[in-house]
């Protein structure tokens, strides 16, 4: 059997996650402090929502670093799966804020309330600054890590809540109709909703060991059964171990054997091509499965 385990430490992004914590940290101070000299209760509640922004980035900061720990005891991979877990809860966190949204923008319906004045516009216009500086900083990484998306999408997510909260003040300014303000409300929703359910599906498939979305299971298989000396395979498995890291595991029946540079260059195969880094081969002389199974079992299991 042969193994090989690429350990491809996710990027640093230490300094990222505290340059954002540290500026909505700032923000949530400066949020209360006009919210009180404003007597705002709209500037005081949305502090207490950006509070779940910082520790949305604590807790994926966090995923990252114990992402990087060596396997250690009865974690034999190690702790990179707390990156899937941490993207299911940003996820979950993402949709306990649309609810209370959704919860505000109901009840400006039923109440219509004027906008509090321009000190909450400007409040809210740095916010913009702040949320979309601090989202941007994950833009990169959210391409490809699902931990780094879902704190992407929690800062992408108040950026776009902040500048609804401006435009609409302009609007009713201008207009002077109140219903404007929800209306806005329920519109941003649907944006975080569409993409926070994106995340959400992937990393619960992820976190069930599905084959990650990137990859094509059959075109694996084909490739492996094509190569030179393999008559079958079969218990072909593919999942993540972290939201950055792919493991393979399968059984090639090779008459023939498999030579150490066989298995070495198909290991590097299977990363240049597929991004599998983590794989395991068994090599068979003859189809065991089929053995066993009396011709029923499937292609892989």
């Amino acid at each position: 059997m042969a193994h090989e385990h690429a350990h491809n430490v996710p990027v640093a992004y230490a300094r990222r996650f505290a340059i954002g914590i540290g500026l909505n940290v700032l923000f949530v101070i400066a949020e209360v402090a006009f919210g009180l000299m404003a007597n705002s209760s709209a500037l005081l509640a949305d502090a207490g929502h950006n509070i779940s922004d910082i520790m949305g980035l604590a807790f994926a900061w966090a995923a990252s670093w114990m992402a990087t720990i060596k396997p250690k005891g009865k974690y034999t991979y190690g702790l990179r799966k707390t990156t899937i877990l941490v993207s299911i809860l940003n996820a979950l966190l993402l949709f306990g804020a649309v609810a209370l949204i959704a919860w505000d923008a109901v009840e400006k319906l039923k109440n219509p309330q004027p906008v509090a004045g321009n000190s909450v516009m400007i409040v809210a216009g740095f916010g913009i600054v702040i949320n979309t500086i601090t989202a941007m900083l994950f833009y990169k990484g959210q391409k490809t890590d699902l931990n780094i998306k879902g704190a992407f999408l929690h800062m992408a997510a108040d950026a776009a809540v902040s500048l609804g909260v401006v435009i609409a003040g302009l609007f009713i300014q201008l207009t002077g109709r109140m219903w404007i303000d929800p209306a806005v409300s329920f519109l941003i929703i649907l944006v975080i909703l569409w993409s926070t359910w994106r995340l959400f599906a992937e990393s619960l498939n992820l976190a069930l060991d599905a084959v990650p979305k990137h990859i094509n299971i059959e075109k694996v298989r084909d490739y492996l059964l094509h190569k030179e000396g393999v008559t079958s395979i079969h218990d072909l498995h593919i999942w993540a171990m972290s939201t950055t890291q792919v493991a393979l595991t399968v059984h090639l029946v090779m008459p023939k054997g498999a030579s150490d540079a066989f298995i070495t260059r198909l290991q590097q195969e299977l990363s240049d091509t597929f991004s599998i880094g983590h794989t395991t081969f068994q090599i068979e002389s003859k189809d065991l499965q089929a053995g066993n199974c009396n011709g029923g079992c499937p292609p892989y299991a």
